[in-house]
């Protein structure tokens, strides 16, 4: 098989029969700066698109400074909500003329460092990451060469620029309203040293404090935000009560999935429908509007979330004095019940 070869300005300038130095300026657009014929730029233009012709981007790149690309990193592309996020920027970055590069830590703080290292070889102009580190010394050394974006999540105390939700206060809300009713409220989140968790939990709490229901601590259960962690934690909770209880707020859309396909396994839909049990989540799909389960769920802004960190990361690419550099985005409540 032969090895495919990529087409260069010397193999334009040769079919074209003019020089490699003109071939470059009439495919750089610089054809009327250097007084070139319209006929030898009509020729050349003719020879690049005949043959497929593409522009070496990274030699373009070395030579304006400047990549024109964006990284983006997620912990994982399934998610709805990340995979809404992502596909906004990518539109933003597209009319822009940019390129939006994106990559999956997983949520493992070891792979995350490994993809970002991989962005920052293909020189990207500036990070954008939902960070799974508990430190931010690494971003800090980081922005030395280019500019970091905290996305969705926050690390520690960190001072780096972000766009996050205010998920304290929407999750208080839902569960302030929700808890009137009921005697108890049991709560399954992910990893507590990321923010998101630290802030749900805390919305939670505050919901409970307001509608006058005293915390068992009993009822907060952890593991990670994928969907099997809410399959599990639901099957342990409904063995160790006997029943099932008679309110329960998932800390995400993934865990809300694990939760159904148990109680759906179990039979157990019909303390939905009968709203024997209440079930809420954080993280709204389309999907919910379609059951008849009537879940209320906090919906995050993915649009604003998207258009703020694209704003702000091209101010931080090409400035360095930008004010304010954080954002707390107000989230809504799908209410169905």
């Amino acid at each position: 098989m032969d090895k495919r070869k990529r087409v260069t300005i010397a193999d334009i300038a040769k079919l074209a029969g003019v020089s490699k130095t003109t071939a470059s300026m009439v495919l750089n657009g610089r054809a009327s700066t250097f007084r070139i014929k319209d006929e030898t730029r009509e020729r050349v233009l003719a020879v690049a698109k005949e043959q497929n012709y593409s522009p070496n981007v990274h030699a373009k790149s070395l030579q304006a400074k400047r990549s024109d690309a964006i990284g983006l990193v997620i912990p994982d592309l399934t998610n709805f909500g990340f995979a809404s996020i992502s596909r906004e920027l990518e539109r933003l970055c597209r009319e822009a003329g940019l390129q939006l590069f994106i990559a999956c830590s997983e949520d493992n703080p070891d792979i995350e460092q490994q993809v970002v290292e991989g962005l920052v070889k293909r020189q990207v102009d500036g990070l954008i990451v939902a960070s799974s580190k508990t430190d931010d010394e690494y971003y800090q050394n980081l922005t030395k060469q280019i500019p970091v974006l905290q996305l969705d999540r926050h690390i520690g105390q960190s001072s780096l620029p972000m766009v996050i939700t205010d998920a304290a206060k929407v999750t208080a809300e839902l569960i302030c309203k929700t808890a009137e009713s009921v005697e108890e409220f049991y709560y399954f989140g992910g990893q507590l040293e990321l923010s998101p968790s630290r802030h749900r939990i805390a919305g939670f709490k505050l919901g409970l404090n307001r509608a006058g229901l005293d915390l068992d601590e009993s009822w907060i259960r952890h593991h990670d935000y994928q969907t099997e962690s809410g399959y599990m934690l639901m099957e342990q909770l409904h063995k160790e009560l006997g029943r099932l209880p008679q309110a329960l707020f998932t800390a995400s859309y993934t865990l809300l999935e694990g939760v159904l396909r148990y109680l759906n396994e179990h039979n157990l839909l019909n303390a939905l429908l009968n709203k024997e049990m209440r079930l809420v989540t954080f993280d709204n799909h389309d999907l919910l509007d379609c059951l008849p389960l009537n879940i209320d769920s906090i919906a995050q802004n993915s649009e604003e979330l998207a258009k703020r960190s694209f704003q702000l990361i091209q101010l931080l690419m090409y400035s360095q004095n930008v004010s304010p550099t954080a954002f707390a985005l107000d989230a809504k409540i799908r209410w169905r019940s």
